[in-house]
Formats: structure tokens, sequence, C-alpha cells
């Protein structure tokens, strides 16, 4: 090891020059045990370097306490830590290298910018779950969750400082009676029996961060570590300022008994369905990345706006046509220059991979040169459109279809759109209350879906004017079906309400359904809602009458499952795996005859989404895999890969599958062959940095596809020939 500079005790008057063989830059900040550096390595990678304190380098103790940190940070390293590149704990001064990661830690943010919004609040909750997950899937327990020791990077939540954790089965390396842990983020009995700590008490520390992220203080809150501590053991949690759809889990969190909390495998699965679709800014700003923008070369812009030809082609064809609020941006049909063609492609290799990109200008290329050298033609006359209804909104739009109009909804706005050439034909404002899934027709009204307001209301299809109006209570989840809209409340007790009158129908509890979560289907006259038994190793299936609330068949089926769709009298489902939360299976049960089959999967896909056609359910992955699995043979009918790093929710014809991609591109695949046939320009838009947390999905409906992007805008595509897109 090189020399150090000072090597006395406390706070060092003087910056070690090396760590190892790495050149400390610049201190991050100071902590109780040690000093976070800013490093290179030799190739020029930049990294964080924790160097102990010289006081506790002498402590043989500390010192195995350091060399357990080591340890397990290693074995959690992945995509939700800091990555160990290399350490020593045997030095004179021990030091372990992590990756460099920019970004705020959640106590800054909160501290520099007060309380997360909502939809920053259910992905930070969905990526500190899935780093949970990491964590204790390779046996660690982490003991001091804490907003200090979460990052807040671009692509997610990042866990650090692995101080104080431990192997489940390992034995408690302090004395007893020393207190181990954060007073405000400690579980109850890690003050009443500390030797006893498990995975359940990160559970804990993750509610009450998620409080302190949604408020600025703790769901228990003094002055005195000792009144935390009474307060933690016996008072219930002040949630006072928690969104409301996010209170039911955060609750549940911060259970007293270890075993009554929740699983990260299971808050992933509850915050898919409480998140239909939000949108998250990117945590950071540029600058606090160490370096100025033109620096840095993960945040320097690719192109510059004032002379890229792209852009300034664009900006002057807008000005010349001046302006487009509500109108369609264009409805000429025309193959992009090959310029355009490489920078949508340069955007897709960011974004999605080279691969998908290079198969699918083969393709078109392929088709071109068919036609000798022209776009194919189409049987129908359907030119596609594009337009940017709400210009000045933020947030994802999200459509269905209903009364002939396309129903769309963008945070703080309902309106409807032509489907025949997307022009607005009327525009609601609901600013007391937060849209957050598309409206639906219901009750032969529309229905705009909330999770969180004051009101609620149904509209006239054909003027958008309130035909009736209820105040909101506070609920976890809603559903429009059957001609009522399903709230379930805080208490899990659901109110079935009448969705042509506003009227109370019936208010009730679902047998064996404590926090009821309804899914409905088109055609289909039930609504369905499941929950998973204590050790995941069965589900319980209730199908409800909309109309009575009454249970119409009830079943418990092996697995850990999740609503995939139904077709003609079977409910089909997908199937995870209780070690990662992959899905390895697809489930068809037909209640009528209470037979059930099941399909394996050949390789379990990650964080999938499905839809159902007939027989075949097709199932999209986050790598981009896209699997069509027969359920009437137990077969595998094809695989694509097709490098889209998150889609949508797919969605299925008689000829394709479809669905979006985060940067808003729309994609059509061959449903008897699997072969991408089609997809539309990437549509990021000025916000590169907006990540949508739940992409919305097409929508079709007479033979075009309806799709919204990033970027603001909604199109509509024939689907006769998606080559021509």
């Amino acid at each position: 090891m090189a020399p150090q500079g000072n090597t006395g005790a406390g706070a060092e008057a003087e910056l070690p020059e090396y760590a190892g063989h790495y050149r400390l830059e610049s201190c991050l900040g100071s902590g109780g045990m040690g000093v976070v550096h800013v490093a290179r390595s030799t190739s020029g990678m930049k990294l964080a370097v924790k160097v102990v304190h010289t006081e506790f380098a002498r402590d043989p103790e500390f010192r195995g306490r350091f060399r357990q940190e080591v340890a397990a940070a290693r074995k959690v390293s992945g995509a939700f830590t800091a990555s160990v590149v290399d350490a020593d704990p045997d030095a004179e001064r021990p030091w372990m290298a992590t990756l460099f990661i920019p970004g705020p830690t959640l106590s800054d943010e909160v501290k520099r910018n007060g309380p997360l919004e909502p939809a920053q609040l259910r992905r930070l909750m969905a990526g500190l779950a899935e780093a949970l997950r990491d964590i204790h899937r390779v046996g660690v327990v982490h003991r001091d969750l804490k907003p200090s020791n979460v990052l807040l990077a671009e692509d997610g939540p990042k866990v650090i400082d692995f101080g104080i954790s431990r192997p489940k089965d390992s034995e408690l390396r302090t004395e007893t009676g020393k207190l181990i842990g954060t007073p405000p983020f400690m579980a109850p009995e890690q003050f009443r029996r500390p030797r006893e700590v498990g995975p359940a008490a990160d559970i804990f520390a993750l509610g009450s961060v998620m409080v302190h992220a949604a408020t600025g203080r703790g769901p228990f809150d003094s002055d005195s570590p000792y009144v935390v501590a009474y307060q933690v053991v016996h008072d219930e949690p002040d949630l006072t300022g928690v969104p409301t759809n996010l209170a039911p889990l955060i609750v549940r969190c911060l259970a007293k008994e270890p075993e009554d909390r929740p699983t990260p495998d299971e808050l992933m699965r509850e915050l898919r369905s409480v998140a239909a679709s939000y949108d998250t800014q990117a945590f950071i700003p540029a600058q606090r990345s160490g370096l100025l923008p033109e620096e840095d070369p993960e945040t320097a812009p690719e192109t510059d706006p004032e002379t890229d030809p792209e852009k300034n082609q664009a900006k002057a064809q807008e000005k010349a046509q001046g302006p487009k609020f509500g109108k369609p941006i264009s409805r000429l049909r025309r193959r992009p220059s090959r310029r355009a063609v490489l920078a949508a492609g340069a955007v897709v290799l960011v974004l999605a991979g080279a691969l998908g990109c290079v198969q699918w200008l083969g393709d078109s290329g392929d088709a071109v040169a068919k036609s000798g050298g022209k776009s194919p033609a189409t049987a129908s006359v359907f030119a596609g459109w594009r337009t940017d209804p709400v210009p000045k909104g933020t947030g994802e739009v999200q459509c269905s279809y209903g009364t002939r109009q396309l129903l769309c909804a963008r945070p703080g706005t309902v309106f409807a759109l032509d489907p025949s050439d997307g022009h607005v034909l009327w525009r609601r404002s609901v600013t007391e209350s937060s849209p957050s899934k598309a409206p639906v027709v219901e009750g032969g009204l529309v229905q705009p879906m909330v999770d969180e307001g004051q009101r609620l209301e149904a509209l006239d299809p054909a003027s958008g004017k309130p035909r009736w109006q209820r105040p909101l209570p506070a609920h976890n989840a809603m559903r429009a079906a059957g001609g009522m809209l399903l709230l379930t409340h805080l208490d899990g007790k659901v109110t079935g309400v009448d969705a042509a009158t506003g009227d109370t129908g019936w208010s009730r509890r679902i047998p064996g359904q404590p926090m009821p979560t309804f899914a409905s289907f088109a055609g289909d006259p039930l609504a369905y809602t499941t929950s998973l038994s204590p050790d995941s190793s069965s589900t319980r299936v209730s199908a409800v009458d909309p109309a009575t609330g009454a249970v119409r068949w009830d079943a418990r089926l092996s697995g850990n499952l999740t609503l995939a769709g139904v077709h003609d009298g079977s409910v089909y489902f997908l199937s995870l795996d209780n070690e990662y939360g992959d899905t390895d299976t697809v489930v068809r049960y037909t209640p009528a005859t209470g037979s059930t089959r099941r399909v394996k999967l050949p390789v379990a896909r990650s964080d999938a989404q499905a839809t159902v056609r007939g027989n075949v359910v097709y199932v999209l992955a986050t790598n981009g895999s896209l699997d069509a699995m027969d359920t009437t043979t137990g077969k595998r009918l094809w695989t694509l890969g097709t490098s889209v790093s998150r889609g949508s929710v797919p969605v299925a014809d008689a000829r394709h599958v479809y669905f979006t991609a985060a940067d808003g591109r729309l994609l059509a695949v061959d449903a008897a062959e699997g072969r991408l046939v089609g997809q539309t320009p990437a549509r990021l838009g000025s916000n590169t940095g907006t990540v949508a947390g739940a992409l919305p999905s097409p929508v079709l409906a007479d033979g075009h596809v309806y799709a919204t992007a990033p970027d603001g805008t909604v199109f509509a595509e024939d689907t006769h020939d998606p080559s021509a897109w």
C-alpha cells in the first residue's frame, strides 16, 4: 500500500493521498466510522473510497466488523447497490472502493427540495423493494436502511453502507445491550430481541424511509432516541401526509410483528396494481455529478440542439405551421430520410440496444425492395396522425376507446379525441383529482379513474361536462366493471358505486380478500381479485359480481399468481417463482370444471406482463423477450428478442401483437411467426430524464392502433401494414 498522509486519530487534518493504488481526489463526506473520498482507478474509472478513521483501525472488533461489511457489500453488488471494485480490510487504514454513483442521498434530497412527489414515491418504494429482494436473496440483512443510506441515482435508488449488515444466520458481533442501528428507522425487534433480527427488519425500515420521503419526518418522531424507541415498540405510526394509495402498504411494512410484514416480492406485486401509471423525473440534477455538464461524458448531449439539422427542420416546420394546441401535428405518411432513420437508430441504440434496430431496418429495407422502392400500399386509406393535445402538460398520456372516441387523461386533464384525425372533441380540467389511469366508459358515461383527489365525477361523453359528482373517500384501489365503480377503502371494505347515477349500490367485505384490488377484462361481466398465502405457495382467486358484490366463484390455486386475462370461460395467470419473483409458468383455470392447465416457460422471465388472445398467452419481459405460449398444446409457439429494455402490457389482434417502449416507440410483431414487422420512431421529446413507471398500453379499435409517447403526443397507425409505419 502506498504511503498515506496523516494517520492521526479523529477527523484527519490532512487527507490520505492513496488507498491502495487509488489516488484520493476529494472528500465526499465524513461519518462516525470513516471518510468517503472520490478517487480514480488506473483506467480512469470514477470511484467512491471509504477509508476508516485511524482510531477505529486500532480496534480489532471494528476491523472484524469492517471485514464483514466488505464481505456483505461484495455479496450484494448488483443493480441496486454500489458495486465493490476493491478493498483491503487488513490495511493500516482499512478501505473499500465502490463504483461512484452520482446523485444525492434521499436525506439530502428531502432536506433540500422537500418531500417527493407521489409518482417519485411509488418508484422509490418499488426500487427499494427490488434492492431488498436482491440483498435478502444472498442471505444478507442490512439492518440500517435509512434516508442517508439511499442514493437517488438516475436509474433508480441504490442502497449503500452495509456497515452493520450481517448474514441471516450469523452471530451478532456486538456485546449484549449495545444498540445497533438508527432508532427512527429500526424495527421493534431490534430493540426487544436484537439477536433475532431478520429480513423483516429491513421491511420495517423501508416503511419508515417511505414516510420520511413523503413527509420529511419519520412515522415515529421525537428529539429523544429513547422516546422514539418506545414509540417504535408500542405506538401506532403517524402517516399524516402519506399518499392514500401507498398508506396501506406502508402500514403493513410497519407492523409490529415481523411475520405480519410483506416480503419484497409481495411489495412489488402490490405496487404494480397500485401504480397503474405514473411518471418519474430523474432524481438528480446534472451538476450533482461533480462535473460540469460539458465535462461529464454521461450527461453531455450527443448533439447541439442549435446545430442539429433534424431538430432545426422540425422547429422551422412547427413555426411555419403555427400553434398546434389540440390539433393533429401531421397526417403525412412519408418514409423518413436516411439521416432521420440513422438519428432515430442512435436513440434506439442508446436506449434499447442495437440488435432490434438493425433487424427492423433490414426488414423494412426488404419490404421497400420488394415493392420497387416504394412504401407498400395498405388496404386502408387511413393515413395515421400524431397530435399533442396538452402541450404544456406533464406526465404520460393514457387512453382507452369508447363511444367512438379516444378517451385520454394526463395529470389534471381528461379529454376526448376524434379517432379519425386526432383533433380534440372536448377537454375537462380535473385539478381537484388526479387521474391515474385512462378514463373508461361505464354506465354510459366517461369515468375518470383517480387514485387521489377530493371528488369523484362522471362526464357526458358528448361534451365532457359532469353528469354527477360525489365526494371521493380515501381509498386503496378503484376499478370500473359491470356498470359499477368498485372502490376499495383503506380498511379493506369495498363499495360499489352505480356508474350511471353515482349512487351507492352496496358496501361489503369480500371473504378471504383482506385488501381487494380488482381486475376486469373486456367482454367479461365479472371482476377478479387475488390474495397470496403467507408462505407464497398458493393464491386465492375470487370472481365478484360488480352489481351486487357477491362472490360468484372462489378458488385456491397453487403458486404465486397474477391475473393476465380471460377467454371463453377460462381465466389466465402468470405464475411467479418464489425465489426470484420471475414468471416461470402460464396457468389456465376453468372454473366451470375446476381444471387447471400449466404451461412452463423454457426460461423464466423477469417482471413479465401478458395479454391473452384465444388460447395463446403473449408474455413480454423487461429484457424485451416476447414468448407466445399455447395453453391448448402446452407448447411455446415462438420466442422473439425485441431488444426493448422495458415495454408496456402487450395487446393483440388476429395478426399482430403490439406494445410500446419506454422511448415512445410502438412495435408490432407477427402473431403467427413471431417476427418484428414494424415500429414507429422514438418520441422521447425534450424531457429525456423523464421515465414512465408503467407504460401505457396501445389501444386497438376499428383496424387502427393508438398509442402515446413520453413527449406527450398521441398517435395512430393502421394495423394492416406495420412495415409502412
